[in-house]
C-alpha cells in the first residue's frame, strides 16, 4: 500500500508525465524552424528529385520513408518512381522482374543481394511499389567495383569490360575533393602523408557511388516524374554528394533533400544539424534500431 506521504509527490510526477509530450520524431527546416509533415509534403510534391537521407538502422526513418512514398504516390498519380541505394545496378533486371510479379519473393531475395535489414526496412517499399504499380530502380554501383577503387583509385575501373562499365556513371568521373562531405572523410580517416593516398582512394570510392546514383536517378526519371530516392544521409547531406553530381549534369532540376539525425532532445534542431538538408528528421537517440 502506498504511503499517504508519497501520494502528493507521485501525483505531481504523474501530472508532469501527462503534460509532457513524448514525440517519436520531429521535423525541422534546414534553418531549424519546426515544420509539419503536411507542409513538408506540399513542398516535396513539387520536386523533380527527392533524396531521403536515412540512418540505415533507424526504425523511425524507415517508417516515415514508407509514409512519404505512399503519400507522394497518391499526390503524383502514377508519376512517382522509387530509387534505392540498397540495390546495385547489376541486379536491376531482378528488381524489375520482382516489381511486375515475374519473380517471386523467395527467388528475388536469393538472387538480388538484399541488405540484411531488407525484410523490415525496404521490403515494405517494394511491396508498396508492386501494389501501386510504381517503377523501382536500384541506383548503386556494384560494391565490388567500389572496393576496386578504394584499393587502387578510379584508374582501376579502366580494366572493366564495356558491359561492366554500363553499371557505372560514365567514365571518367570528376571528383571535387573540396566538397564538405569529402573533406570530412579526410578528417575522419586522417590526412597525414603516410595515409594520404589511401584516404584519397576511399573518397574516390565514395564519389563513384555518388556519381553512379546521380547518373541512374537522371536516367530513370522521365520529364514530369518525381523520383523519390532512398540513400544514406551522408550521400546527400550538405547538398553535396549525389546532389552535386545531379546539379553538374542538370542544373535546372528541382531537388529537395531530407536528412535523418539523432538528438538527445527534440525541442529544437541542434546547431551542428542545421543546413544539412532542406528538411531534417530528428529522432530520439534511444529510438529502436533495426540492427
Amino acid at each position: 500500500m502506498i504511503s499517504s506521504k508519497l501520494l502528493l509527490p507521485l501525483a505531481l510526477l504523474l501530472a508532469s508525465f501527462t503534460a509532457a509530450d513524448k514525440p517519436a520524431y520531429r521535423l525541422f527546416t534546414g534553418a531549424g524552424r519546426p515544420v509539419r509533415y503536411a507542409k513538408m509534403l506540399k513542398e516535396l510534391v513539387k520536386a523533380d528529385v527527392v533524396l531521403f537521407g536515412e540512418q540505415h538502422n533507424d526504425a523511425m526513418a524507415h517508417w516515415l520513408e514508407l509514409q512519404v512514398a505512399r503519400d507522394l504516390a497518391q499526390l503524383r498519380q502514377g508519376q512517382l518512381v522509387l530509387g534505392l541505394e540498397m540495390f546495385e545496378r547489376d541486379v536491376q533486371p531482378l528488381v524489375e522482374q520482382y516489381n511486375v510479379g515475374e519473380l517471386d519473393e523467395k527467388e528475388f531475395e536469393a538472387q538480388s543481394r538484399p541488405w540484411p535489414n531488407y525484410p523490415t526496412d525496404y521490403k515494405p517499399l517494394l511491396q508498396l511499389a508492386r501494389q501501386q504499380k510504381l517503377r523501382v530502380v536500384g541506383t548503386n554501383v556494384p560494391r565490388r567495383f567500389a572496393s576496386l577503387v578504394a584499393k587502387g583509385s578510379l584508374t582501376a575501373l579502366d580494366t572493366l569490360t564495356a558491359n561492366e562499365k554500363a553499371w557505372l556513371a560514365p567514365l571518367p568521373i570528376t571528383v571535387d575533393f573540396d566538397l564538405p562531405g569529402y573533406q570530412n572523410m579526410r578528417k575522419m580517416f586522417g590526412s597525414d602523408a603516410a595515409h594520404a593516398s589511401a584516404v584519397q582512394n576511399i573518397i574516390q570510392a565514395q564519389a563513384l557511388k555518388d556519381a553512379t546514383m546521380a547518373y541512374f536517378i537522371r536516367q530513370s526519371r522521365q520529364p514530369g516524374q518525381l523520383l523519390l530516392h532512398f540513400n544514406g544521409s551522408y550521400h546527400s547531406d550538405n547538398h553535396d554528394g549525389i546532389v552535386w553530381y545531379l546539379r553538374q549534369a542538370e542544373p535546372q532540376l528541382r531537388i529537395m533533400t531530407i536528412s535523418t539525425v539523432s538528438q538527445e532532445q527534440l525541442k529544437e534542431l541542434d546547431k551542428e544539424n542545421r543546413q544539412k538538408a532542406d528538411y531534417v528528421l530528428v529522432v530520439p537517440e534511444d529510438m529502436t534500431k533495426t540492427y
